[in-house]
């Protein structure tokens, strides 16, 4: 995530603190890392510059302590910005003076400070202070205030974000949520630490409640300047051995210690200041054995050249699952705890990357959810994620697929309604659906969308595929409304793989919230449905809108047509589904469903052992 990343052009120090974190305990750090790296003879200059903003930001150390950020226009004449900082640096030294005061007597005669020499050098040559900013502070330039001597940085790498989970569980990974600016996480430095327990082996020998000289306590999370550490109350650290990547997985050692990172921001060429931050709260204990642990046993490696191992996954929304009528009466056989997002995010999280799937389709994603926590995680393990919100939701379909595998050639995602009314390839659809008023109203309110991207492969460029996904109509008497959608979904589908992109084979994934006795199971399976299907009055005689659909691809459940994929208190049956291109696609192996005693150990699904009310299906796809 190089600039421009998921921070795009923010401030270089922002990490929630704006121009602060140069100030106070988190200033010491960054000079003291470098001092480190290029030795106590020069100070640095941080220098961010960027195209797109009209300032530029300059932060420093002056020598009686303080620490300077300063904005100054990129157009202005370098001599202004030097002045300013003579000016910075005499009143520094006159508070300083007067702080010496206060403890002392003044000594008689004393002269007043005279304002320091400042100039800035670019290879040993003084830069003239004509020169405009944008142009004068270069990195390797040195900038001198007085005696002291200070090496410019331009634009290093950066923490502009840095966040942990609020709840952590011991077998589950933890997965930061990283945002850089000049720099890549692939490119960085990673060290995790737990706390020190009383009197345990390997704890610092410094004395119970004092930090660790190695690891001085992090700004606080809401990035205002960090306190000095308090030597009465700061915690002690320990570095976990070997935990040197971006995720971690606690163990039941851990249980009850907090968590602490320290994240090395690079770019391959350079590093940048680190930033450290501890976990809210301490490790929790894990639920035990979990749905989909014995499923991973399958899907320990990704799946190897001329594979595809594609899943599909509704993973409740925290908008339907965290409420008072789920709890009450959607999921009441379900501990309220576990319905909660941040325990359920532990579990997605371990139980989607233990998938190492090439091709993610997840439906019932929270916009929140998708930003904050799982487009961050997966990317952890080698995921690039892509998001279509329904329209007025707050929850919409992700759709991920392996970096190394891959890359996104176009998204041609649609909403069904707008389609119907804007296209004209639906426009026979839409006129049959006009002699049923009521049913196409009810066509037109719903909020289902498509997402469609095209993924060429990165070792073989002839080799490419079309991933649709989709979550229909959720409502047990909208079978004709689930059948339009699917119509106009395959038709787009068509236009796509036959117009934009020819040739290109189908993996239509999804949510269907059909069982395989419903027409639009039909439909999509043996390539057509008659007008006389009895889905066509789900809701009666008065929305009936029958009419004769088809569509030429060939199309199979390439997990067949399993007992259930949603499994509550009221209802259990399959209605997810991965269907693949039989022209081009061959099913390799399907990943076995979790067993009947596991899914009902808990009553029902969701429940303290698996995250959601949907069983994922997965299945290894080859190429022919």
């Amino acid at each position: 995530m190089g600039h421009g990343g998921s921070c795009g052009h923010g401030s270089m120090w922002r990490l929630r603190a704006g121009s602060s974190a140069l100030r106070g305990g988190a200033g010491v750090r960054l000079w003291a890392w470098a001092r480190a790296e290029a030795g106590a003879a020069m100070e640095r200059a941080v220098v961010r510059c960027v195209p797109s903003e009209p300032k530029l930001s300059l932060s420093f150390a002056l020598a009686d302590g303080s620490h300077k950020h300063m904005q100054r226009d990129q157009s202005e004449p370098l001599g202004r910005a030097l002045s300013r900082i003579a000016t910075n640096a005499l009143k520094g030294h006159a508070k300083a003076a007067a702080r010496k005061g206060r403890r002392g007597p003044a000594v008689a005669g004393a002269e007043p400070a005279a304002e320091p020499l400042v100039k800035l050098y670019y290879r040993e040559e003084p830069v003239g202070d004509d020169v405009l900013n944008v142009d004068a502070w270069q990195d390797g330039a040195v900038l001198q205030i007085g005696d002291v001597k200070y090496k410019v940085e331009r634009n290093p790498p950066a923490v502009t974000e840095l966040q942990l989970p609020r709840y952590i569980m011991a077998g589950f990974p933890v997965c930061p949520k990283i945002g850089l600016e000049f720099g890549e996480p692939e490119r960085s430095l990673f060290r995790w630490f737990r706390e020190a327990r009383p009197g345990a082996a390997g704890a610092p020998s410094a004395p119970a409640g004092t930090a660790s000289p190695a690891s001085p306590p992090p700004p606080p999370a809401d990035g205002d300047a960090p306190p000095q550490a308090d030597a009465s109350t700061g915690p002690a650290w320990v570095e976990v051995p070997g935990a040197h990547e971006r995720v971690f997985t606690p163990s039941n050692a851990d249980i009850g210690l907090r968590l602490k990172l320290r994240c090395t921001p690079g770019n391959g060429q350079r590093l940048g200041p680190s930033r450290e931050l501890e976990s809210a709260g301490p490790v929790e204990a894990g639920p035990g054995a979990c749905t989909f642990d014995q499923r991973h046993l399958y899907t320990k490696r990704v799946s190897g050249d001329g594979l595809l191992r594609a899943v599909t996954y509704n993973v409740l929304a925290d908008v339907y699952a965290h409420t008072e009528h789920s709890r009450a009466v959607l999921y009441p056989y379900c501990a309220p705890y576990a319905l909660g997002l941040d325990y359920r995010l532990n579990l997605l999280q371990k139980e989607l990357s233990g998938y190492s799937a090439d091709v993610l389709c997840l439906q019932e994603v929270d916009r929140s959810v998708f930003h904050d926590s799982l487009a961050p995680a997966l990317d952890a393990f080698g995921l690039q994620g892509l998001f279509r919100l329904k329209q007025q939701q707050h929850e919409g379909l992700a759709t991920f697929f392996r970096r190394d595998k891959f890359r996104l050639l176009a998204q041609h995602d649609i909403a069904y309604q707008q389609a119907l009314t804007g296209d004209p390839r639906h426009a026979a659809l839409l006129e049959s659906l006009a002699r049923a008023p009521q049913a196409r109203d009810r066509v037109l309110q719903r909020s289902s969308a498509l997402q469609v991207s095209v993924l060429q492969s990165t070792k073989d460029p002839s080799r490419k595929i079309c991933v649709a996904n989709t979550h229909l109509y959720w409502h047990p008497r909208g079978g004709h409304i689930r059948l339009v959608q699917a119509a106009v979904a395959l038709a787009h589908l068509e236009h796509v793989t036959r117009e934009l992109h020819p040739g290109v084979p189908l993996l239509f994934c999804g949510d269907f919230n059909s069982t395989p006795s419903t027409g639009m199971y039909r439909l999509v399976s043996t390539g057509s449905v008659s007008e006389e299907h009895e889905d066509w009055a789900s809701n009666g005689e008065e929305e009936r809108c029958g009419m004769a659909l088809a569509h030429p691809f060939r199309l199979r459940s390439a997990c067949g047509e399993p007992a259930y994929t949603n499994y509550v208190g009221g209802f259990h049956g399959c209605l997810d589904y991965i269907f693949v291109d039989c022209a081009a696609l061959e099913v390799e192996q399907v990943i076995p469903m979790p067993s009947h005693e596991e899914v009902t150990t808990h009553q029902a699904l969701p429940s303290v052992s698996h995250p959601s009310d949907h069983i994922a299906l997965v299945c290894d796809l080859k190429w022919k």
